[in-house]
């Protein structure tokens, strides 16, 4: 693929050579203040009038807030970004900067502070899974602006992803979009005979490890012997924090992650994490590169920005201090709970995505009338509006604690010690 040393928004060729050349021999990224509106980093603040001057958008435009007892879920939003994340990202705001090249200095940063192996670096994308669709197609086009242009058309790529059966689930669709065909396996034996000519990549999903035949480490170890790219979907796998740098070790050679879960970054980053040329082709698929099939998953540089500085908060958290305060609150709410006769409590962590305490809530049914899902529209309902519902396919009601803001625990215990009240016979 010949190179151009010309960038700008219509050169796509440009792009590439400064994306290789930034790979090779990163660069300081310089920029500009000069704008229209003669805004400067020194403000700091701003005042706002019309829309947004209550201080509460969302009331403003009739959505009601929840206390998010569920997590990080995305439809409720994520999780809350850290003030310094916020103060950040709007100092990222106020420049302008080429995006491909600010992609490979955060791409950098982001490997040097997750240690990660020799030959691996990173972009930051529009969630996981703006990574995964991208990496696929990094693997599909290779550098080629012909068959970058041409996705999801595979005339000319192969055109077939291995992947377990149980570990097939919605997030799977951004396979699908590049137009490959995902072939079901069970076995090693299975996996073995289904490898072909038309194999491009073998795909896994990280939460689904227990659910599998094929474990973690098994399946990138196959993946080696029959010398096939694989792709570790680890989106909602931190904490523990390790798992930012185990797979990668492991050998695999794309991971994703989502930025707006627990690591408290932008609600609409992610990162794609894997070796430097498969890193490269996925970024020459996606934006801001015009005419490609992840145009549409576009991150502006506040993202990028912020998700590399939310990296840098999240490494330097006491993960063990802040696993003990979402259990003791945890414990707060159990205790006034089961002052109701017939409710009972337990605690587990999930092995793997959301791996935080949870509480399993039940109560006697001959003693409470009231299911788990009336209990759950109650709490909805209920003002403040608080969202929890089942707990990892147990029975009763589910909660975890660890995006619940200071004081919101009392709130949750009291609502639901009253409503269990009003329903018990």
């Amino acid at each position: 693929m010949r190179l151009s040393s010309k960038w700008n928004r219509r050169n796509f060729l440009g792009s590439v050579g400064v994306f290789a050349g930034s790979v090779l021999a990163p660069r300081k990224v310089f920029s500009l203040n000069r704008g229209a509106t003669g805004a400067s980093p020194k403000n700091k603040t701003a005042t706002v009038t019309g829309f947004g001057q209550s201080g509460n958008p969302y009331e403003e435009l009739g959505v009601t807030t929840v206390i998010n007892c569920e997590g990080t879920m995305t439809v409720l939003g994520g999780s809350l970004p850290h003030p310094e994340l916020e103060a950040v990202m709007t100092m990222a705001g106020r420049h302008f900067v080429p995006i491909a090249e600010l992609e490979v200095a955060a791409g950098n940063r982001i490997a040097q502070m997750l240690k990660l192996p020799d030959g691996y670096s990173a972009i930051v994308t529009s969630g996981a899974a703006a990574a995964i669709q991208s990496g696929l197609a990094g693997i599909l086009t290779g550098d080629n602006e012909a068959l970058i242009r041409q996705l999801p058309d595979l005339t000319g790529m192969k055109s077939e992803v291995i992947i377990q059966k149980s570990h097939r689930n919605p997030f799977d669709h951004q396979l699908r979009a590049t137009g490959v065909k995902l072939v079901e396996i069970e076995t090693q034996d299975q996996l073995r005979a289904a490898v072909n000519e038309r194999t491009a990549m073998m795909h896994f999903s990280n939460f689904a490890n227990a659910a599998g035949q094929i474990k973690v480490d098994e399946w990138v170890k196959l993946a080696k012997q029959y010398n096939i790219p694989c792709m570790n979907d680890a989106a909602a796998d931190t904490p523990p924090v390790s798992h930012l740098w185990d797979y990668a070790n492991m050998g695999y050679d794309l991971i994703t992650f989502s930025g707006g879960k627990a690591i408290r970054g932008p609600q609409c980053a992610g990162m794609l994490i894997g070796r430097k040329e498969l890193v490269a082709n996925a970024l020459l698929n996606n934006s801001p590169h015009e005419d490609t099939l992840g145009r549409s998953q576009k991150v502006g540089k506040e993202e990028i920005v912020g998700m590399v500085k939310a990296l840098e908060l999240f490494l330097n958290e006491d993960h063990d201090a802040l696993a003990k305060e979402w259990q003791s609150r945890l414990e707060r709410i159990s205790s006034e709970i089961t002052k109701v006769p017939g409710v009972s409590t337990s605690f587990f962590t999930p092995d793997i995505a959301n791996h935080v305490p949870h509480m399993q809530i039940t109560w006697d049914a001959a003693r409470i009338s009231l299911t788990p899902k009336e209990a759950s529209k109650l709490l909805r309902s209920s003002k403040p509006s608080i969202a929890m519902g089942g707990g990892e396919q147990r029975p009763g009601l589910g909660m975890n604690s660890f995006m619940l803001q200071p004081g919101e625990d009392k709130i949750v215990a009291e609502r639901l010690s009253r409503i269990l009240r009003e329903r018990a016979g």
